[in-house]
């Protein structure tokens, strides 16, 4: 007995000192891993093949619940065909599923509307402002909302949902590690870009969608990390999927013609208007939704009805149109068709985004821009020097640049041109195309559609270019406290005495309630016309000029030049007045020129 009770008690300790040891790794691990990648990169790019990896996986995830919603709710003919491809489908069905799809996405939307403070925050806006900071379980909130609103037909694409799952899976995994900053934003464009390249089976357009939208700057060895996780996350989709995407079948020249070039430039000037009445439309549903006061909740069941009725006419108009796109890219349309449908499929994207479908529009902008340029591509054949170029050239090209335009991401949607059909002829057609697209867009608009409704939200970002350190930098963190106070009601002799000259530059002022007046400047009381005064209340200066703790280190160096002093004081608010202590505008420039100055370390891999 007693021999069992000590063998009992040992394996208690030893199973209690093992726990401890687990528990010492579980806490150290990530310190040990962010040392790593601090001293070597290539743990990082270890990470990134990590991430790779599970991005492909969530893409399959995602393909395989809207294509089993597809089959289930329209009753396709046979598990993972498209809906969009469908020449016909039941027309109640048609009709009524995106009306109860819709209301089960506005019931969610009131609930997380209800008991949610914060909206969710997606890779480009977690990038701008956050470090890379997301979180997992909003982004896998968005990816099902996305699946379900593409599987009952709603007229969105599924790659917010991609990338939103890529990003949010990289950032946790980033978060758990310790990473710093920069390689947290990195990580996060691994994840997205790596998404969006097992979407489309092409890791350069998935490399540049992570490195042009969702990181915003290029470098050597950022662009690096980005590829391999795109790799990864190709293979991982090519694995799951059975070889992944098909590439697109359509028939193009094998040498590009001269008069060509200038044909794909006013298309993609075509294209940048178009992507920019896309946008305005869904900004301008938004708007009389919220002015009109339709609930939450109701709002998808009206744009499920007009999804539905313009989806009996075509199924074409409905889910994301990708399907469409790989099946009858090569079908040429005649002019008032191809028109036809880009009005219908922009109409039921419009309502469907404004409404409150969860998804995005760059499937559908692709969908759209082949619309668009096989409709210009009807026009482009009846001048007589342009009858040798087939109209999938065009489709192709409207393609890449309404995508661009609505989008942005020049580069990417190049490459994803470019590898989607494998013919490298049409490269600097297509270029030519995005480029005219995006600098019309710039001009005109001078937003994408992500960062156009950012800025209805009344963020400042137009990129995910990291601006996050700019709020994070701010006068409550960079003040000090003031050490010279004194009563507006001071006399000049007592002022003289108690700050003589080289003591202190500068004099908070207070009135009799104790709330900041102004600032007081020794060297001109000591002055010798200033003697005439009984006290300093007539050499105050600056009493409506001041800064709250909250404001960013930018806009006190704009309050510094609009006040045109070297030195403000800091209050609590302008209610109250009461100081907090004082900024000087040397030492804000310095701090913002460190700050810009480690960006710019960071960037080039110093």
């Amino acid at each position: 007995m007693a021999s069992s009770t000590v063998q009992g008690r040992s394996n208690s300790r030893w199973w209690a000192a093992t726990r401890r040891r687990l528990a010492a790794i579980t806490v150290d691990a990530p310190m040990h891993v962010r040392a790593l990648v601090r001293t070597d990169e290539i743990w990082l790019a270890a990470i990134a093949v990590v991430v790779g990896v599970f991005s492909g996986f969530c893409v399959f995830l995602m393909d395989f619940l809207s294509h089993h919603f597809h089959f289930w709710f329209f009753a396709l003919p046979k598990l993972g065909e498209g809906l969009s491809q469908q020449t016909h489908i039941d027309p109640m069905r048609a009709i009524f599923v995106p009306i109860l799809g819709g209301a089960a996405l506005g019931s969610v939307a009131w609930i997380l509307g209800k008991y949610r403070i914060t909206n969710i925050v997606d890779p480009v806006e977690a990038n701008a402002l956050y470090g890379g900071k997301m979180s997992l379980r909003d982004s896998f909130i968005v990816a099902m909302q996305t699946s379900f609103s593409n599987g009952v037909g709603g007229s969105v694409g599924q790659e917010a949902g991609y990338a939103q799952f890529g990003g949010g899976i990289a950032s946790w995994i980033g978060q758990h590690l310790r990473l710093r900053r920069n390689d947290l934003r990195v990580l996060v464009g691994c994840g997205a870009g790596a998404a969006i390249g097992g979407a489309f089976n092409a890791p350069l357009c998935g490399a540049f969608y992570g490195i042009e939208l969702v990181i915003g700057t290029y470098s050597l060895p950022t662009l690096t990390m980005v590829v391999i996780a795109s790799l990864s996350g190709t293979l991982t989709t090519e694995l799951l999927m059975d070889g992944g995407v098909r590439p697109l079948d359509v028939v193009l020249p094998t040498h590009t013609p001269g008069y060509a070039y200038p044909l794909a430039v006013l298309l993609g000037i075509i294209a940048g208007f178009v992507g920019i009445a896309i946008m305005r439309t869904v900004t301008s549903l938004e708007a009389v939704f919220r002015r009109t006061g339709v609930p939450v909740w109701l709002r998808p069941m009206i744009g499920g009805v007009v999804v539905g009725l313009l989806g009996s006419i075509t199924p074409k108009v409905m889910a994301s149109g990708n399907s469409s796109l790989h099946t009858q890219l090569a079908v040429i349309y005649p002019f008032m068709l191809a028109v036809a449908l880009l009005v219908m499929k922009s109409t039921a994207s419009a309502f469907s985004i404004a409404t409150g479908f969860r998804g995005g529009l760059f499937f559908a902008a692709l969908f759209m821009g082949s619309l668009l340029g096989r409709a210009y591509g009807d026009v482009a054949v009846l001048l007589p020097v342009a009858h040798g170029v087939p109209i999938g050239f065009y489709a192709v090209v409207g393609m890449a640049a309404l995508a661009t335009a609505i989008v942005s991401g020049t580069m990417t949607m190049t490459f994803l041109t470019l590898e989607s059909t494998n013919n490298f002829s049409i490269t600097i057609a297509v270029l030519m195309a995005a480029i005219a697209a995006s600098l019309t867009v710039r001009r005109f608009f001078g937003y994408s559609f992500t960062t156009w409704r950012f800025h209805l939200r009344g963020e400042t970002i137009r990129s995910a270019v990291d601006i996050g350190w700019i709020h994070n930098l701010t006068v409550g963190r960079m003040m000090r406290r003031n050490q010279y106070v004194t009563q507006e009601t001071s006399e000049i002799v007592e002022f003289k005495a108690e700050f003589p000259l080289g003591r202190t530059q500068y004099v908070v002022v207070l009135d009799e309630n104790q709330r900041y007046a102004g600032l007081a400047y020794p060297s001109e009381v000591h002055a010798p016309d200033a003697a005439a005064e009984e006290s300093i209340q007539p050499l105050v200066r600056h009493r409506d000029d001041f800064l709250t703790p909250q404001a960013t280190v930018k806009e006190a160096i704009r309050a510094f030049e609009k006040a045109e002093c070297d030195v403000l004081a800091v209050i609590d608010g302008e209610e109250s007045r009461q100081v907090l202590g004082v900024l000087t505008e040397q030492y804000a420039l310095r701090r913002y020129s460190e700050e810009l100055d480690q960006r710019r370390r960071e960037l080039s891999g110093e």
